[in-house]
């Protein structure tokens, strides 16, 4: 195989994010400085960001393995802006952590990696390679305190549940081997359109559930509120946005272009799934006591309102799920980014018990502010970026006729405004002998406590102001499409 001067240039973001990943590397080698190993991570990572544009610039480039399309591009620049800010959220959270700390920049950079390659994949073998890159730092990261025995837990959660979801992943994909003797996404699909056997209806069920286990769905959910509450802020961050979001743009790809998915049994499949995810994660988010078991919960719904433009994968479909990914992904670095600040400099268990946020408003008013305007976003209230995402996925459905889907998402925004509403009057409420956590006195203008109002900022914006997203999403080219 040949690589042309296009296909190398392609490959750039993920170049330059391994080379970022080799020099952390070899600079906590050579000798351990957690602010310049920090500071060489966001260099690195803004770069690829940079270059991704370029590549965007260049048009749709395919490699045997790869493709650099729209969606793929638009998956990249995802993940690049996810790690950047878990890197920065990170920076301050790490601080007073008394083991190493350089090392977790150098986990994020290779799971940023393999998200980049994950969402850009179009042969199996390359989606089985990006999603153990991007799930095996996971392990560490979630696991980083260590010393906290809900980190550790944490971590070996994660692991034996994900570990067992790539088995059902790979299974599914000898089975689809035995079908159609290809591994490329593209001659599955071609091969698949005139008949489908039993073993592809097979491999491909065991491939939504090996997928669903990454993204949370009903019933491979249980794992989730575990991993949030226990898992490091910045992990729980990396894991809640950039992961899902690479592992979901590939779970599209497939089901836009293998028409297994598409029969009458696996369609059926994927629409309860949709139902039951969506209502599932907002039932059990009502009585939570803990913010990031909330937030986790509040996660699953939201994947279960992303499964209608898996169950449409038509239209608007591709538009659609950028839209909420982007509203997604912004509202939830916002109220993670709180979570995160509130818990810096590590001082043991993260901030996430809702007592901690009583009366948070009389004491930190800017970062209450943070917290409510990302609350009020996930639950999709007018004028913030949520309402838009919702907007989007309810005239998908209605479009498509789907009107058992509309009824759950309907149902189930009005169950989360409950649960959303709940931690916000916490926040407003006098704190007589409460025990309580505080952020710094200079969280506001450390990078950490810039990049989470800036997140609200841009939560505002998107909401008042949607067009350019819109736009964008709009030019959105999948290969092959």
């Amino acid at each position: 195989m040949m690589l042309t001067k296009a296909d190398i240039f392609a490959l750039t973001p993920v170049i330059l994010v391994c080379a970022t990943a080799i020099t952390v590397m070899l600079g906590i080698a050579w000798r351990r400085h957690h602010a310049a190993t920090f500071l060489v991570s966001v260099l690195g990572l803004n770069l690829a960001l940079v270059s991704v544009i370029a590549v965007w610039l260049m048009g749709t480039v395919e490699t045997p393995l790869l493709v650099f399309d729209g969606l793929a591009i638009f998956g990249m620049a995802v993940v690049l802006v996810s790690s950047l800010a878990c890197a920065t959220f990170a920076h301050g959270y790490l601080e007073g952590y008394p083991g190493p700390k350089e090392e977790f920049y150098l986990l994020l950079l290779c799971a940023a990696a393999g998200g980049m390659v994950l969402v850009a994949s179009r042969h199996l073998a390359t989606i089985f390679f990006g999603l153990e890159l991007l799930s095996m730092p996971l392990y560490g990261m979630l696991a980083y305190t260590f010393r906290d025995e809900r980190s550790l837990e944490a971590g070996i959660k994660y692991l034996i549940l994900s570990a067992a979801g790539t088995a059902f992943l790979l299974f599914g994909m000898a089975l689809l081997y035995a079908e159609t003797g290809a591994l490329d996404i593209a001659t599955i699909g071609a091969r698949l359109a005139s008949t489908q056997g039993v073993w592809a209806i097979a491999g491909a069920g065991l491939m939504l559930v090996g997928l669903g286990f990454k993204l949370s769905f009903v019933p491979f959910h249980l794992w989730t509120p575990d991993v949030y509450q226990g898992g490091p802020g910045p992990s729980a961050t990396f894991l809640a946005t950039a992961s899902k979001a690479a592992v979901f743009i590939v779970f599209l790809r497939i089901v836009m272009e293998v028409p297994v998915f598409h029969e009458t049994g696996p369609h059926l499949i994927l629409t309860v799934l949709a139902l039951i995810t969506m209502l599932v994660g907002n039932i059990l988010a009502l009585l939570q006591p803990n913010l990031k078991r909330l937030l986790g919960y509040s996660s699953i719904a939201h994947f279960g309102y992303l499964l209608v433009v898996l169950v449409v994968a038509d239209g608007l479909a591709v538009e659609t799920a950028g839209i909420y990914l982007v509203t997604y992904l912004v509202t939830t670095l916002g109220a993670f980014g709180v979570v995160t600040v509130l818990s810096s400099p590590y001082s043991g268990e993260d901030a996430s018990a809702l007592h901690h946020y009583r009366g948070l408003f009389w004491r930190r008013p800017y970062l209450a502010a943070v917290l409510t305007v990302s609350l009020l976003s996930l639950a999709g209230i007018p004028f913030t970026a949520g309402f838009i995402g919702k907007f989007y996925i309810v005239a998908l459905a209605v479009e498509a006729g789907r009107w058992w889907l509309v009824g759950g998402i309907l149902a189930g925004s009005a169950i989360g405004l409950y649960y959303y509403l709940r931690v916000l009057v916490t926040l407003y409420l006098v704190e007589p002998g409460m025990q309580r956590r505080d952020a710094p006195h200079d969280w506001a203008i450390r990078a950490g406590g810039l990049v989470t109002l800036g997140l609200a900022l841009l939560v505002i914006l998107l909401g008042v102001y949607p067009t350019p997203a819109i736009d964008w999403m709009a030019d959105i080219a999948v290969a092959g499409q």
